[in-house]
């Protein structure tokens, strides 16, 4: 067994790059709870996407119907499948407030689950906190997967909408939740959602938990930029208790009828929201739905996204393993 570390032991290329993405982020937010887009903008490189075939996966950019609101997604299908591939519908993180479908982490990322395991990946562009706050969010992610169940052309010729997988990180775990309990209740002509990907999911409430008052110093993640993100998140008014960050928590809503699809929650060991995530995988097994709790006690918040950590390799194959389960179940 893994000696625990008390501290993330990571390459200088990690640390620099997470040290600049903190930076960006802290020197962005502002104590208004708005954000300097144009700063932020500036740190945020976002590559176009692969109209030629690269490396076997090509990716392209769609544009959702209602273009008021700018609601995109970038579709990345590889290119040497010989049968239809399952297709994971996945969310970005940045806490509601940052980040893009197209900013370079989540563009690799994406890449790298569609030729790794492989799969079609849908990589949702939903709109951004403060400027639009709850529940827009979950509205877009909503929206995509209506667009994907009624998409009439050759854009989805390669997937098998019957293998669905919903995903997301941190602040995308918790879109992919609240989406999978709004799929429940909508009949679909040819999607279903057959599997979810919780990974690190960004879940929280008034209380302070002991990881995140022990872990306070690790990267990223920390309590005084928690709170600013769930205060530019939720409803003016509200406090972290409120039902969409709390889904477990004293206002929560009770989706113990709801028709939860199989769930693999992944956890870090030195992530400080590690708690409310372990917190959201027992919530889900007292309310009788499937969950796997899978930890990685040495690893940091984001950790899947470096190819150079050890971890971020088992993370694939564990990926890996939960999508072909989940969607060999549905072929008999």
């Amino acid at each position: 067994m893994a000696e625990i570390q008390s501290s993330p032991d990571l390459p200088w290329t990690v640390r620099l790059l997470i040290s600049a993405v903190s930076f960006a982020a802290d020197a962005s937010r502002r104590s208004n709870f708005t954000v300097n887009r144009r700063l932020w903008n500036l740190f945020d490189y976002k590559p176009s996407p692969l109209t030629k075939p690269h490396r076997n996966l090509k990716s392209s950019d769609v544009v959702v119907a209602d273009p008021s609101r700018n609601l995109w997604f970038r579709l990345y299908t590889p290119t040497a499948a010989t049968t239809k591939l399952p297709i994971i519908v996945f969310f970005h993180g940045g806490g509601f407030a940052f980040m893009s479908a197209s900013s370079k982490p989540y563009d690799d990322f994406c890449q790298r689950l569609a030729r790794e395991l492989p799969a079609v990946v849908v990589s949702v562009n939903y709109r951004l906190s403060p400027e639009h706050r709850y529940p827009c969010q979950y509205d877009d992610g909503f929206d995509v997967l209506k667009f994907i169940d009624g998409c009439s052309d050759s854009l989805f010729e390669g997937a098998n909408l019957g293998q669905c997988f919903l995903a997301g990180d941190s602040a995308g775990g918790n879109i992919a939740h609240h989406v999978a309990i709004r799929a429940s209740a909508h009949e679909f002509r040819h999607v279903k959602v057959v599997g979810m990907l919780a990974i690190q999911p960004f879940f929280g409430g008034e209380e302070r938990t002991e990881s995140e008052t022990r872990l306070k110093n690790m990267p990223l993640v920390n309590i005084e930029r928690t709170d600013w993100l769930w205060k530019a998140f939720l409803p003016e008014g509200s406090d972290r208790d409120h039902p969409v960050a709390n889904v477990f928590g004293p206002n929560a809503v009770d989706i113990s009828g709801v028709d939860f699809p199989a769930t693999v929650v992944i956890v870090g060991g030195l992530d400080p929201l590690q708690d409310w995530q372990k917190r959201y995988y027992e919530g889900l097994k007292k309310r009788g739905k499937q969950a796997e709790l899978v930890v990685f006690p040495n690893a940091i918040h984001t950790f899947y996204g470096y190819p150079e950590l050890d971890d971020s390799s088992v993370f694939i194959h564990k990926v890996r393993d939960f999508v072909q389960a989940h969607a060999t179940e549905t072929q008999h």
